[in-house]
């Protein structure tokens, strides 16, 4: 019997789903799917070429990604049959405070500069997920990325359109500018690129290990050069830091677990508004149409409206708060609220729990699996385009700007404070079927993950698409600022949507889709990979 709303197969999504027996890499960049892919027909796991295929991203999508920023992952482990959870977001330094910075001039957080620079996670979160569940070493996991930090590779069309979109901001900053702007422009499409100093660090990293970003030679010079500019970072901040392993949350949804990681990530969004839907006959519905958009989007702003007043450094969120904000009960009383004919009265702008803009994000998100049962779901990112802008020293870091979802209200509980971690929007994804581990997938691009997590799953569970149907579907966006829908969705829709009081807001992007999911019955491996990136799913 055919869904209603679902895709025929002559809708079928721009590309076919990538297959594979042995192992499945899906990434936004093809140098970096080859590279996971390699290491996966070398004898690797899925988390060797995850690890792998995550350095060269670091290389080949500077803007998204860098060693200078945070990660987070999800490992369903084929060898003890858990899912674990790794969160390798980096911390404040600990001179950061409200009072600092009103005293430097600044009301609340600035998105660019010195100030937001926290440390960052990256590279302890690639050596603690090789040492507890991959089978090279960190050394092997960066030699791709190394040769192509020191060799250069082409730059694929989507990157060089945000290099051109972030050239003001790296014009700023004499290190940055001298990195990655050779010729004092950004690199074209198809224009080869090299940047020796990364390679240089990088194979600093792969002969000494993870100590020396963090208490050896780069984190002198990391913490020396920003702290000598001026900037709260120092080598003490970097000595400080630690990844730590933790407890995933998860909800079910028909015969589906999904699962996401704990705060400080925005993952709960994802669950909360999936219990919301929880009870709805959304199969009945007409995919993307007015009804079908207006519960998810009414979903989405009840768990948006949760986040913006909980969301923060774990130590900051109280079990029982998280617990009550993913659980069916709380669901059941906030579905009361929604309505189909209007909007919500509580649906209306929210103070973000940022002290910065409702940006899109710039991410990269990949998944992989293997044949021994292994599944990864990984996020690492620089938050802006290129981060904070700032380069440090002679390094070829480009060091993130996550600092900048810190708020300065002194009762929030994401406000600004020493050796804190902030808000993050990265937000990887699990999900189990019948108990079995089915799926490993992401939506990057800022505050459209959970979003995206949302959507690609209902695709997939009520409305019959395969994986790179789902993934490619247009998307719907919701903002405080109002909703944005894709081209793909009827302009009738927004119409309607409209006449019931939601407001059409600005197009903030729609994120990007990689996802690897297994079939149960014959345990062939299906990878899609979003057209609205530079990637591709590899499969073996």
């Amino acid at each position: 019997m055919t869904t209603p709303g679902a895709p025929s197969l002559e809708t079928r999504g721009s590309r076919s789903v990538a297959l594979g027996q042995k192992g499945m890499v899906a990434t936004s960049q093809p140098q970096a799917s080859v590279a996971g892919l390699d290491v996966l027909r070398q004898g690797g796991n899925a988390i060797d070429a995850a690890v792998t295929a995550a350095a060269v991203l670091t290389v080949v999508e500077p803007s998204m990604t860098g060693i200078g920023g945070d990660l987070f992952a999800l490992v369903h482990a084929g060898d003890d049959g858990r899912t674990h959870g790794l969160n390798a977001s980096g911390r404040t330094p600990a001179a950061a405070s409200v009072d600092t910075l009103r005293q430097q001039g600044h009301d609340q957080m600035p998105d660019s500069g010195l100030l937001p620079i926290t440390v960052p996670g990256a590279v302890d979160g690639w050596a603690k997920l090789l040492a507890a569940h991959g089978t090279i070493s960190l050394a092997d996991a960066l030699e791709p990325a190394i040769g192509c930090a020191r060799e250069g590779f082409p730059v694929n069309e989507v990157v060089a359109r945000q290099w051109q979109d972030a050239a003001p901001l790296l014009a700023t900053d004499p290190a940055a500018a001298a990195t990655f702007l050779p010729d004092g422009r950004p690199p074209a499409p198809g224009e080869r690129f090299a940047n020796p100093r990364l390679a240089a660090s990088l194979s600093a990293i792969a002969e000494e290990g993870p100590r020396v970003f963090y208490q050896g030679a780069l984190a002198e010079a990391i913490g020396g050069d920003i702290e000598q500019r001026g900037g709260w970072l120092t080598a003490r901040d970097l000595a400080a830091h630690r990844s730590d392993a933790v407890d995933p949350i998860r909800t079910s949804f028909r015969n589906i677990e999904l699962i996401e990681l704990p705060p400080n990530t925005q993952g709960f969004v994802a669950l909360e508004a999936l219990n919301v839907l929880n009870d709805e006959p959304l199969e009945t519905l007409e995919h993307n149409g007015a009804d079908y958009l207006h519960l998810v989007i009414e979903a989405l702003a009840i768990a948006f409206a949760d986040r913006a007043a909980h969301l923060a450094d774990p130590d900051a969120v109280p079990a029982e708060t998280l617990a009550r904000l993913i659980s069916k009960e709380y669901a059941r009383e906030r579905r009361q609220q929604i309505r189909m004919d209007r909007t919500q009265s509580n649906s209306s702008p929210v103070t973000p729990a940022s002290g910065g803009s409702q940006a899109a994000g710039d991410t990269v998100y990949l998944a992989a699996a293997d044949d021994q049962g292994n599944l990864v779901s990984l996020i690492q990112s620089l938050y802006a385009g290129f981060g904070s802008g700032i380069v440090a020293g002679e390094t070829g870091i480009v060091l993130h700007n996550r600092g900048a979802m810190f708020t300065t209200d002194p009762d929030h509980a994401n406000v600004l404070a020493p050796s804190k971690r902030p808000l993050h929007t990265l937000a990887p994804a699990l999900a189990h079927r019948d108990g079995r581990p089915w799926l490993a997938y992401g939506v990057m691009g800022g505050d459209m993950q959970p979003q995206g997590h949302l959507q690609v799953l209902l695709n997939l569970v009520c409305f019959g698409m395969n994986i790179q149907q789902a993934g490619e579907a247009p998307r719907a966006r919701y903002d405080p600022s109002g909703i944005s829908l894709e081209a793909g969705v009827d302009a009738r829709v927004l119409t309607d949507l409209v006449n019931r009081g939601h407001r059409a807001g600005p197009d903030l992007g729609f994120g990007g889709f990689q996802g690897v999911l297994v079939d149960q019955d014959s345990g062939v491996l299906m990878g899609g990979s979003d057209p609205r990136k530079d990637g591709v799913a590899l499969g073996w």
